[in-house]
């Protein structure tokens, strides 16, 4: 089975930085993009940043200029600086991998940012 599992998340000051990992073990195949989410508390879950195999990136507007999202080369391993954070950013960082056989989901990381 597919297990998914980020890390990196923590408390931070308004101004920090953290880099979150995510890591995808068993048997993945057939990838066709990696992504991070977030979902902060009475708000839907929504897209941070996402990059597909066809080499396209896509940033929520909120992070654009702040967050990367960067990749290991066999595509197992993604990992999203964060930068300039602000109390906004804060919320469960969910990791995703979009494959052939279907969409796998980390358990989340919290990221608190305080003012």
């Amino acid at each position: 089975q597919v297990q998914v599992v980020e890390s990196g998340g923590g408390l931070v000051q308004d101004g920090g930085f953290l880099r979150l990992s995510c890591a995808a073990s068993g048997y993945i195949v057939g990838i066709s993009a990696v992504g991070w989410y977030r979902q902060a508390p009475d708000k839907q879950r929504e897209l941070v940043a996402r990059l597909t195999n066809g080499s396209n990136i896509d940033y929520a507007d909120s992070v654009k200029g702040r967050f990367t999202i960067s990749r290991a080369n066999a595509w197992k391993t993604v990992y999203l600086q964060m930068n300039s954070l602000k109390p906004d950013d804060t919320a469960v960082y969910y990791c995703n991998f979009a494959t052939t056989r279907g969409s796998f989901w980390g358990q989340g990381t919290q990221v608190t940012v305080s003012s």
